[in-house]
Order: C-alpha cells, then sequence, then structure tokens
C-alpha cells in the first residue's frame, strides 16, 4: 500500500477529497490537520504522496513544502487548495509541488492529474528518501472524521473567499493573504462587539447587500478602514478624489467582492440568490452605532462569517462579515448535510 498522506484543517475538506480518490488505488491514508502534523507524518514515511492545503493554523501549506525541501524529504506534494490567486499557484511550484489542484477537486480532475503524473502506478518501494531516523516525532493524534455544521460552512466559505481573493489580486495586481474564516451564532449584542472590535478605534465607512434564495437570507457587510482609502485608491491606480468619487470606489471594490463570494457560496450549495444593489451605509463613521442601526426582531440572532482580507506589502485590510439570518439555518444545515452525504 502507498502511503498517502491528506494534510487539511478542515474535516469536511478532508472527507471530500478521500472520497474523491480513485477507489482502485492501493494507498494507505494518514490524515494531518495542519503542518507540523503533516512534517511529523512525513518524516515517519507516511507521506510518500501528500494532498496538501495552503491554509491552515499552526504551519501553513507554503511552510510544510519549504520544509519538506529544507529536510530533503522527496515525497510527492500535490496542493489542494481554494486559494486560486495566479500568484499562490507560481509560488507553489516553486517550492516543488508537482501540481495545484482547486477545491473541491472532482474525482475525474483528480484521477487525471494522478494519472498524469504516475501516481496512480506509484509503488510503496518506489524510489523515496527514507525517513529521518532523528528526534523523529511522536505520531499525531487520531484526527476526528466527524463533520459538524461550522467545519463544514467554513470549509464553504473558505473556497468562496479563495475565489474572491482571486479577482480581487488581479483588480489591485497584489497577493491577497487569506485567514481561516470564522463561523459564529451571535445575538445582536454580541454581533455589535465583534464589529466595534473590527471597528479598532479607526474611522471606517461600510457597504451592505442583501441576498436571499431557497429560504436563505442575509446581508454581507464589507468594512473599510478610512485611514486605508487612499493606498485603495492608489493601488486601482485613482487620484483621491471627494467623496463621490472614494463612494463610487468602494461600492465597485465591494461588489467583486461581496459577489463573487457570494456565488461561491451558492454554487457549492446548489442554490441561486437572488442579491440587492450593494449600498454604502456610511463614511467615516467615528462608530459601530453610527454606523449601523439594528432591527432588534430581525437580527435577534444572526450566523455570522468572518472573513479578514490582507494585501500583501500593503498597510490595507477588508473586513468583510456574511450574515445569515436565524430563520436560514434550518436550510444552510440541509444543504450542508447534503454535501457531507
Amino acid at each position: 500500500m502507498l502511503p498517502l498522506l491528506v494534510c487539511d484543517d478542515s474535516t469536511m475538506a478532508r472527507k471530500q477529497l478521500i472520497r474523491a480518490l480513485p477507489p482502485d488505488w492501493p494507498v494507505s491514508i494518514t490524515q494531518a490537520a495542519h503542518g507540523e502534523e503533516a512534517m511529523a507524518a512525513i518524516r515517519q514515511g507516511l507521506g510518500q504522496v501528500v494532498l496538501l492545503d495552503l491554509t491552515m493554523p499552526v504551519m501553513d501549506g507554503y511552510q510544510v513544502l519549504a520544509k519538506v525541501q529544507e529536510e530533503g524529504h522527496s515525497c510527492r506534494i500535490l496542493v489542494v487548495s481554494g486559494d486560486v490567486q495566479d500568484e499562490a499557484r507560481r509560488r507553489v511550484t516553486e517550492l516543488g509541488a508537482l501540481a495545484f489542484i482547486r477545491k473541491p477537486a472532482p474525482a475525474e480532475e483528480l484521477r487525471a492529474i494522478l494519472d498524469e503524473l504516475g501516481l496512480l502506478q506509484l509503488s510503496a518501494d518506489a524510489d523515496v528518501a527514507a525517513p529521518a531516523t532523528a528526534a523523529v516525532p511522536a505520531p499525531a493524534a487520531p484526527v476526528d472524521t466527524k463533520v459538524g455544521f461550522r467545519d463544514a460552512l467554513r470549509e464553504v466559505s473558505n473556497v468562496a473567499m479563495g475565489r474572491a481573493a482571486a479577482l480581487l489580486a488581479e483588480e489591485l495586481g497584489v497577493f491577497v493573504q487569506l485567514p481561516i474564516p470564522a463561523v459564529n451564532l451571535f445575538e445582536a449584542s454580541e454581533l455589535h462587539m465583534a464589529l466595534a472590535d473590527a471597528n479598532r478605534g479607526e474611522q471606517l465607512s461600510a457597504v451592505c447587500q442583501g441576498f436571499v434564495g431557497e429560504a436563505i437570507a442575509g446581508e454581507a457587510l464589507l468594512l473599510f478602514h478610512d485611514s486605508q482609502v487612499a493606498d485603495i485608491a492608489h493601488l486601482l491606480g485613482l487620484r483621491p478624489g471627494g467623496d463621490v468619487a472614494t463612494s463610487e470606489m468602494l461600492l465597485d471594490l465591494a461588489s467583486v467582492l461581496i459577489g463573487a463570494c457570494l456565488s461561491g457560496i451558492a454554487e457549492q450549495l446548489d442554490i441561486r440568490f437572488s442579491q440587492g444593489h450593494p449600498q454604502l451605509l456610511g463614511q467615516h463613521a467615528r462608530s459601530i452605532d453610527e454606523l449601523i442601526q439594528f432591527n432588534g426582531a430581525r437580527w435577534r440572532k444572526t450566523l455570522a462569517v468572518e472573513i479578514s482580507y490582507g494585501l500583501e506589502d500593503h498597510a490595507v485590510n477588508f473586513d468583510l462579515l456574511i450574515l445569515f439570518t436565524e430563520n436560514s439555518v434550518p436550510r444552510l444545515t440541509a444543504k450542508i448535510q447534503y454535501l457531507m452525504e
């Protein structure tokens, strides 16, 4: 049996990927939830072939690729990621990845790539460097294979934000640093505090866009920090203008980010969202209270997906919150359950 390592911080992503593997491929599978667990497995010879995510806690995929090169392991690594920026592809290739596969990986595409690389014919006794014998870490703890709702929605959001980041990177000509999305069910007061934390004491502007489809509804909220607006304009090749020009720029950027993210979620869940027009909620607000007046009845509770995009080599961040109404949770749960089956 060929030792195969599947490394992803999402249990759902690992489950989807393992399910997409060719059923006739004789492999013994080890799972890792982050890069340090992956390196421990590789050092023990448990990863002659590695399917590697990029955005992970503790040690990300880029760091794993660099560490594998540094330690001289000759395992075959294929990156499977939701971050589909051209620069991400270039960087992982430079670090020795044999292929880049876009999440979620279709079974047919995965088989074709494995076959093209000769990995389906790779035997367990192939010419692969022996695992290191010095200071070998203890085996990683068994990875839980039960997929929870939040883990699943986080992975769906991860794929969607990667597609949005690719468009943003193309628009601004930069590399977008992606976080691990946070998924939380908030009371209205708790959401208020989360937004206040995102404010970080700075003046900000916000764009809101509503969406609805198949008993799922909500609003996407994109926060811009006023201190960063001039840098954004510079990246777009625009001259800093007055409030009207700034608002048009923010609305255009929000349309790209929010639209791509919602489309990515809808595509994975096999639904269709109708989206309202993006609206500028306020400019130069000094507090969240000035920016948003919550409707207590509608937003008694909300399921929030929080994503903070950062631009490499630029002090620019976009805080995106996708807020689902409490009544949307049962339908979301049913749709995500279908993905996991």
